[in-house]
């Protein structure tokens, strides 16, 4: 996609149409995303709330098609030793959301073509007291989210780079107080953005106190 206007696109989305039209996409296209756009994407993630204004996050756009050919292998064997067992678990019963199923396919997806996604964003964040601060990178993380949605990408949210992260982090050029926290392939959607399946509000919201049950 040529001729986009960095400073404009996005900027005339709804905040609560935003909110409640992002989901997770899977399916991208090969197609390069301008070095602008994440930029601008992550710029958003910079506004994200943090303890003390520590603002810990760091962010690596992998975009070289071998180094994301890389992460893509190793992702991929990771992914597949993790969803197996729920496939198996779908094969023996007959009554498995298809719902869940839709999802598993989704992002067994990715995972298989984890490569062509055309930006590999790695979310990182300082430790604080030796701990790492999650809690501080998941705002930035969703607001990245909500950004890629304003602007036109697809993107989604994974965590499951976690098991081989002592081998991607020091590729990545992160020191071990600066660990990983999360992956989100982003590219060109070829599906559609739009409200997804959500509990009514009203079965999770109360007042003052949670009920009794039976009351």
């Amino acid at each position: 996609m040529s001729g986009i206007d960095i400073a404009s696109i996005g900027e005339d989305v709804p905040l609560l149409e935003g909110i409640r039209t992002t989901r997770a996409i899977r399916r991208l296209k090969p197609d390069p995303v301008p070095r602008e756009l994440i930029r601008k994407v992550c710029e958003a993630g910079t506004f994200a709330p943090s303890g003390g204004n520590r603002q810990p996050w760091t962010f690596i756009a992998v975009m070289d098609p071998d180094r994301r050919a890389w992460v893509a292998e190793r992702y991929r064997n990771a992914f597949r030793r993790y969803i197996a067992p729920a496939f198996e678990a779908a094969e023996q019963d007959p009554d498995f959301s298809d719902a869940k199923r839709r999802n598993m396919r989704a992002a067994l997806h990715l995972a298989d073509h984890l490569h062509e996604a055309p930006v590999h964003l790695f979310v990182a964040g300082w430790t604080r007291r030796g701990r790492e601060q999650s809690q501080a990178l998941f705002p930035a993380i969703q607001n990245i989210l909500l950004a890629c949605r304003a602007v036109g990408l697809g993107a989604s949210l994974t965590t499951a780079h976690g098991s081989f992260r002592d081998d991607l982090d020091p590729w990545l050029g992160l020191r071990p107080e600066t660990p990983s926290c999360a992956l989100l392939p982003i590219g060109w959607p070829r599906g559609r953005y739009g409200r997804p399946p959500r509990r009514p509000v009203d079965e999770c919201l109360y007042f003052d106190r949670v009920p009794e049950e039976g009351s």
